[in-house]
């Protein structure tokens, strides 16, 4: 009776956790482990003590010799830092590889969540395809920065992963913007994910692309969104006048990114967050705009190994 009893609390206090409501330390972010070693991570303190190694790598680059050219479907390891998120061996959210140990998703996509009971996949494009052996991880502790459910304002999370990612040229970070003023308005985007291909659809096998342009915020407040619904926390993409392309169900916490003029290789300036719809007129994507959150990025993830180069 009494083991009954604590796997009840067990449970109880992780839904508790998953919801943001335990703990908010004075930098505003929800710790969600209360576990500590109990699922065999180290606690913040101690991981920001360690000594950082240095990686040799290069982010941001993406393998285009495999492009499929004027195709939906991305190539074959095209986007090396995208990451597929699993919930008890389903297929659910997206989300991006930034360092070595830590990937980048919607906080949508762990709000509610065991969180120690999602899988990270690196390396993949087909998913259904069962002979092939991707890298896998699984969750130590999620971070997510004061995601509001109301609004979706701060719907940005960041998992640490139970072992370090081996870079290679088929998994590879994403690079970080370094211009946190940067509004990226006019500039042409792609977003990636495994999600649905139609609005009442079914969440695709094969990773799929979309380009879109990036419109200012006031733009995006003067389509069919009310206002308020907009923070200057968000960014908008898409084409509200035709509904052309879209991201949509399943892309939640993927990579919205662009390309540098300096070096061609591309940094991450959108996290998928939500839509009224996908490809709706007057609706275009809303992503969490990631400039806004550099600091607090780099804070949390001091014991990951950022790609020097």
């Amino acid at each position: 009776m009494w083991k009954c009893l604590f796997i009840l609390v067990l449970v109880a206090l992780t839904f508790t956790c998953s919801e943001g409501d335990l703990v908010q330390d004075a930098r505003a972010e929800y710790t969600k482990n209360i576990f500590g070693g109990l699922w065999g991570n180290r606690p913040p303190m101690m991981e920001a003590n360690k000594p950082r190694t240095t990686c040799s790598c290069k982010c941001g680059e993406r393998n285009e010799v495999s492009r499929i050219v004027g195709g939906d479907e991305a190539g074959i390891n095209e986007f090396p830092w995208m990451a597929r998120l699993s919930y008890f061996k389903r297929f659910y959210c997206g989300g991006m590889l930034i360092n070595d140990r830590y990937v980048l998703t919607a906080a949508h996509c762990v709000k509610g969540f065991m969180w120690f009971m999602i899988k990270v996949t690196f390396g993949e494009h087909n998913r259904c395809n069962a002979t092939s052996r991707p890298e896998t991880r699984f969750v130590l502790r999620a971070i997510a920065n004061k995601f509001t459910l109301t609004n979706f304002d701060n719907d940005i999370a960041l998992l640490r992963l139970n072992e370090r990612v081996p870079i290679s040229e088929t998994i590879k970070p994403i690079c970080l913007p370094t211009n946190n003023k940067n509004l990226y308005v006019g500039v042409k985007a792609v977003a990636s994910g495994w999600g649905t291909l139609t609005e009442e659809g079914k969440v695709s096998c094969t990773l799929q692309e979309v380009e879109v342009p990036v419109i200012s915020n006031q733009d995006c407040r003067n389509t069919k969104y009310t206002s308020s619904m907009i923070t200057d926390n968000m960014l908008c993409a898409g084409y509200p006048k035709t509904g052309q392309k879209d991201s949509c169900q399943g892309d939640s916490g993927g990579p919205l990114i662009a390309e540098r003029k300096h070096d061609k290789r591309y940094e991450l300036i959108g996290v998928v967050s939500w839509g009224n719809g996908c490809a709706r007129v007057g609706y275009p994507g809303v992503y969490t705009r990631v400039t806004n959150y550099l600091d607090w990025i780099r804070e949390n993830t001091q014991d990951g190994c950022y790609c020097t180069d």
